[in-house]
């Protein structure tokens, strides 16, 4: 009888961790003048004010949490622990943890032979795991933390509703000091990300939809802030529809005062993608983020360093390099294709990413418009440059950083110190799309 009513309870628990009951936020979005975007903007946000309370979706996201560094998929061990104790179910068994206490489990433990091992914490609060690192210290996790024996280690795959994932999306993707319309796009843009990796599993053998890294969005990096917590409470619900659709909203750090097409990865405009569109960020006083250190960069690399780099990126032994043109480009100039000419042969490298990383890599500075000098990273800055010599030298003149398609979140910042609202910015970003609150399960 007692197990009995322990897993009545942590079910009753998580059970509560999924309702949601929000107010319906609408907006309407156009591209076709700005005039009548803005006007469209302000008369829905008036009418959201009298809408009565409904409820919207807010279902579980299943993300699996990778190991320090984001370096692996399975960890050797796991400890757990919560300020309100541990409620812990395998198999028909269940076990509590008194507050405070930390329980351990390593990939032989007993208690996989009854299948995967469920944790939540006893009071509804938060689950810390003290075996894992993030940026401030041990990260804590609401929700259920499901764990699954492998040949490899533990895989832990945290369940739990959206919304509240979103809180630990959006400080760990912008920082919480920008200005709130801000965070707002962007947990209506983390948002409508999410739901679309919702449509299937990218981690089948683990039943998880995402990770917690970049290769999706980063989530748990930060600790949940009030001005993010605002964010996702006052859009709940929101994502960004076109023709009806759900749709997925890229976004990156700055722009070079333009954005580029999905051409830039390679990929044909189609009745389904046509809202990720080439747009200048820009008003009539000039680029919005002007003044940002990524807006302009300049990266000087030795002939003899991008020689090296070039044969390890593409895996080609081109020899010294003689010449680097670009020999494609896209809308604003973003690079679509590079040849490289060395002393042994050529190579040609296409789309964005490709020609990013094939120039990345350690071994020069790279320096920014404020004079600030950083280290050259496994990725160029962006795909917006040109490309000059000064010797033996090449020097490659860009701007931006990230890759440029979508929405830029320093943009965005900058738009909101303007007055812009979130609808406003996701307008200027996302061609003809709508903001409404998503209310059920098939996404209607």
């Amino acid at each position: 009888m007692r197990y009995g009513m322990m897993i009545l309870t942590c079910l009753l628990i998580i059970g509560g961790l999924q309702a949601a009951l929000t107010h319906r936020e609408e907006g309407i979005l156009g591209k076709r003048n700005k005039k009548d975007a803005k006007e469209k903007a302000r008369t829905t946000q008036e009418t959201r004010k009298e809408e009565p309370d409904i409820a919207v979706d807010n279902p579980d996201i299943r993300v699996l949490i990778m190991t320090n560094g984001y370096s692996n998929e399975v960890h050797p061990s796991v400890e757990a622990v919560s300020a309100g104790g541990l409620v812990i179910l395998y198999g028909e068994e269940s076990q509590e943890v008194e507050a405070g206490q930390p329980a351990v489990f390593a990939p032989d433990d007993q208690r996989f032979q009854s299948g995967h091992i469920r944790i939540c914490a006893k009071d509804g609060g938060e689950v810390t795991l003290n075996s894992l690192k993030r940026s401030y210290g041990a990260p804590s996790y609401a929700g259920v933390l499901e764990l699954r024996t492998t040949a490899e280690g533990i895989a832990v795959v945290n369940e739990l509703p959206v919304e509240t994932y979103l809180c630990k999306v959006i400080p760990s993707e912008m920082p919480a000091s920008y200005e709130l319309e801000a965070l707002k796009a962007q947990a209506v843009c983390a948002r409508s990300f999410a739901y679309q990796q919702m449509q299937g599993f990218g981690y089948p053998e683990y039943e998880a939809h995402v990770n917690d890294s970049t290769d999706y969005q980063v989530y748990g990096n930060s600790q949940a802030q009030e001005t993010t917590d605002r964010a996702v409470e006052e859009t709940k619900g929101q994502v960004v529809r076109y023709r009806g659709q759900v749709v997925t909203t890229y976004y990156y750090s700055t722009s070079c005062g333009k954005t580029a097409g999905i051409e830039a990865w390679g990929t044909e405009l189609n009745e389904d993608n046509q809202y990720l569109q080439p747009v200048e960020v820009r008003d009539e006083e000039g680029d919005y983020e002007a003044q940002m250190p990524w807006y302009r960069w300049e990266a000087r690399i030795p002939a003899g360093t991008l020689s090296n780099l070039i044969g390890l990126n593409t895996g080609r032994d081109i020899g010294t390099v003689r010449s680097l043109e670009i020999t494609n480009t896209g809308a604003g100039g973003v690079a679509l294709q590079i040849c490289a000419k060395g002393d042994k042969g050529t190579v040609t490298v296409d789309t964005e990413n490709k020609i990013r990383r094939a120039l990345g890599g350690g071994g020069y500075e790279i320096t920014k418009q404020d004079g600030t000098k950083v280290p050259s990273q496994k990725l160029l800055p962006s795909a917006f440059f040109t490309v000059g010599r000064d010797g033996d030298t090449f020097v490659l003149s860009g701007g931006g950083y990230g890759h440029g398609i979508g929405m830029s979140q320093n943009g965005a910042n900058e738009m909101a110190k303007k007055g812009k609202d979130y609808i406003e910015i996701l307008s200027l970003f996302f061609s003809d799309v709508t903001i409404e609150a998503r209310q059920d399960a098939d996404g209607a």
